[in-house]
């Protein structure tokens, strides 16, 4: 993998989006008892911070659900799709608790939480290709994680997707099984999509305390945060970073 482009379709539906894009390498992602129990502490005070996205007692009318819920009304999905923040939000809302699964996963959902943006990241030596995000033909070859068959994306649905298939359906929402983020997993692309002005602002200052979460959890220093635009649709990953 050598880059990431938005693809023209993606801007003709989200003409002042942005899509912030960080790549990083050396990560260790194996489970520790020592960050157990750090991560856990990370998320119960990521899902406090989260309240300040819960201020309205219906859920839906809260402006980050209703807004991402008003994204994915301008393409085609499977039926119960949601931004892959509401997913992280409806938990907070309910009380329940987000326990450990991998440093790297608690790191960015605890950045999602705490933002309220979405947020999702990928093994970049899984990837075939480069990395594209835009409208779907229909049929691109997809297995969500623990699915034991392939779900092909739909006709006009917006996907990430590189040479062999969708990568993530409908922006976020669920990520294939053959990218996915691992215990072994080193190099690594984050991305984070923003809609609006107001979403841009939050999702700038989430991407920046991501890359200083990965030092501090990690040991490594990421990239530059490249953030893409219609104008700037492309992010090339750094020389340094490609062959390690």
């Amino acid at each position: 993998m050598k880059q990431v482009t938005i693809d023209p379709s993606f801007w003709e539906l989200f003409p002042d989006a942005q899509v912030n894009i960080l790549f990083a390498n050396g990560i260790d992602n194996h489970d520790t008892d020592n960050n157990y129990d750090e991560r856990k502490k990370l998320l119960a005070n990521a899902t406090h911070e989260a309240d300040k996205f819960l201020t309205n007692e219906t859920f839906r009318l809260n402006p980050v659900v209703d807004q991402w819920r008003q994204a994915f009304q301008q393409f085609k999905k499977k039926k119960g799709a949601r931004s892959s923040i509401e997913a992280l939000l409806k938990r907070a809302n309910q009380g329940r608790k987000f326990e450990p699964i991998e440093p790297l996963v608690d790191v960015y959902n605890s950045i999602s939480l705490s933002y309220g943006v979405p947020v999702g990241i990928e093994d970049r030596n899984k990837i075939a290709g480069d990395l594209h995000l835009g409208v779907a033909k229909g049929g691109e070859a997809f297995r969500p994680v623990g699915a034991e068959e392939d779900e092909p994306a739909l006709e006009g649905e917006v996907i990430y997707y590189d040479d062999e298939g969708a990568v993530c359906r409908c922006l976020n929402w669920r990520e294939a099984q053959r990218t996915m983020l691992t215990e072994d997993s080193q190099n690594v692309v984050a991305v984070m999509e923003a809609i609006n002005s107001e979403q841009i602002e939050r999702a700038n200052e989430a991407m920046e305390e991501l890359s200083k979460r990965i030092n501090q959890y990690f040991g490594v220093n990421a990239s530059q945060v490249y953030r893409l635009t219609k104008d700037q649709p492309v992010a090339d990953v750094p020389d340094n970073l490609i062959k390690k």
